[in-house]
């Protein structure tokens, strides 16, 4: 199950498969002895076909002007043939001929003469059409090289033509390979690029594992163990990224630190994994809250976040590039206030909140101004006394707004049930909740295509198909999810798109 190209590059590295050697690119540049890169060596290689091509241009005009010339004056003889003929009989000496020529016909000295040295066979008439033809094509020439002088591209269209007839009449396949150096290669050329699970648990502990450890199962099934917990802990966040991933952890404190994926460490289904402290410089009662997997910062795209108390914050993305260990700053915090979700959205994007109480309220990302790292936000919810935001994700069209209690009740309802509103508001009712099912334990927006891994307080998790779920109406309680103790109940769900064939 080894990856080709990960071995590959082990083999680069490791031995002697590839070897590399250096090339001291020195050259005379305007009579300067310089060391080249590879770009300038190509540009002045270039630049030194563009004289030559311009020289050549030249050389080719003047020669050309000076044939057009004397074919002139050798049209202009024939033209006049027998008075031409009359004046050199006549003429005593060939300097008299050629001066009375230049005369009569206002003829260079160099037209006249190249009369004079005419053989008579040139005077048929097809050597007359042959001259006027001639006389046209370098006409024509003439025009066109003066053009070529005139016009840079034309110079440079010139000598790549060259160069694609020296590449057709030389050119073969290369015998060798030029690749970078050995040492250029990236820690990620040498770790396979697949999908892991990341998962966090309450207490601070992390660990990464294979998407495929866990198999999917029916709705209402008992599920597998994830992890060996202890009683008072449970698995906080759970989801899906791939190894080659920047992970950017927000904290509840309103900070973002930012980990590669395969620097995280591995474990089994088991192991509880490693304490986060040892990995992120958490600040006392600070933990991860929210978690952006992204490949690249500079997409355009922007962060959304939200606050317990329903404040929501726009900033761009690339603001959180960061290598600081200690991290970075992501949103300002009115006091007893923490962060609770963090989205990465695109322009037009629509959005949907729900509160713990069932309140949702569903708005376009424009609605909220994009602001710089350290501001506090706007409202984007407006919350009863006593309920707090539970989350917030991405309103995708034609998907559903999947809800599961404490309890382990969950449905999906149409996201087009939830009319598109203004940010600030109350929004509207999502799930009738009772006090035996608990209240709202988590909330994702998903297709029939997605899967769901629902995980306990108690380390149980099952994995389900979206479209196994059933599809419910705003003001119902939902249907029976996942089984489970008296005393344990729903922690985290996490999204997972389907593979053709399931």
């Amino acid at each position: 199950e080894a990856v080709p190209q990960v071995v590959l590059n082990q083999l680069y590295k490791h031995t002697q498969l590839q070897e590399s050697f250096g090339v001291i690119m020195l050259a005379l540049v305007d009579g300067v002895p310089r060391t080249l890169s590879l770009p300038q060596v190509i540009g002045h290689y270039v630049n030194f076909q563009f004289e030559v091509v311009v020289r050549r241009t030249k050389f080719e005009l003047a020669r050309a002007e000076k044939r057009a010339h004397i074919l002139a004056g050798l049209l202009i003889a024939l033209a006049n043939l027998d008075e031409v003929i009359r004046l050199i009989k006549t003429s005593k000496t060939v300097l008299q001929a050629k001066e009375r020529l230049m005369k009569k016909f206002k003829l260079s000295e160099e037209q006249a003469q190249a009369i004079l040295d005419m053989r008579l066979q040139r005077l048929t008439g097809l050597e007359r059409e042959k001259i006027a033809q001639e006389h046209k094509e370098l006409l024509n020439t003439i025009a066109y090289l003066k053009g070529v002088l005139a016009d840079d591209r034309l110079v440079y269209e010139i000598i790549k033509k060259e160069l694609r007839d020296l590449k057709k009449q030389f050119g073969d396949e290369r015998k060798t390979e030029i690749a970078p150096d050995s040492s250029d290669l990236e820690i990620e050329d040498l770790i396979a690029d697949e999908d892991v699970v990341i998962s966090i648990t309450h207490s601070g502990y992390i660990k990464r594992l294979p998407v495929d450890t866990y198999r999917r199962q029916k709705r209402g099934g008992r599920g597998v163990l994830g992890m060996d917990l202890k009683k008072d802990d449970f698995v906080e966040h759970l989801f899906i990224c791939s190894t080659h991933h920047y992970i950017l952890f927000f904290s509840n404190r309103g900070k973002v630190y930012r980990v590669k994926v395969h620097e995280l460490p591995t474990g089994s289904r088991t192991t509880k994994g490693q304490a986060i402290v040892n990995i992120l410089p958490f600040g006392t009662e600070e933990k991860v809250e929210a978690v952006i997997a992204t490949r690249r910062f500079d997409t355009g795209d922007y962060l959304l976040m939200a606050t317990k108390k329903g404040i929501v914050k726009k900033t761009p993305l690339t603001e959180y590039e960061t290598s600081r260990r200690e991290g970075l700053v992501a949103i300002s915090l009115q006091q007893n206030d923490e962060l609770i979700s963090v989205l990465r959205v695109k322009e037009e994007s629509e959005v949907i909140l729900v509160s713990r109480g069932g309140q949702a309220i569903r708005f376009k990302e424009r609605d909220v101004r994009a602001m710089g790292r350290g501001t506090r936000g706007v409202r984007g919810i407006r919350l009863e006394k006593g309920d707090e935001l539970l989350g917030m994700d991405i309103a995708l069209q034609d998907a559903d707004l999947f809800l599961i209690t404490a309890k382990g009740y969950g449905k999906r309802t149409p996201i087009a049930d939830y009319s598109l509103q203004r940010r600030g508001g109350k929004g509207v009712r999502a799930i009738k909740t009772v006090e035996s099912r608990g209240r709202l334990a988590a909330m994702k927006v998903v297709k029939d295509n997605h899967e769901l891994l629902i995980i306990s307080t108690e380390g149980v998790l099952i994995r389900l198909s979206a479209d196994g779920i059933s599809r419910m109406g705003r003001h119902t309680q939902g249907v029976k999810i996942m089984n489970m103790d008296e005393e344990d109940k729903v922690s985290s769900v996490a999204r997972v798109v389907a593979e053709d064939g399931g």
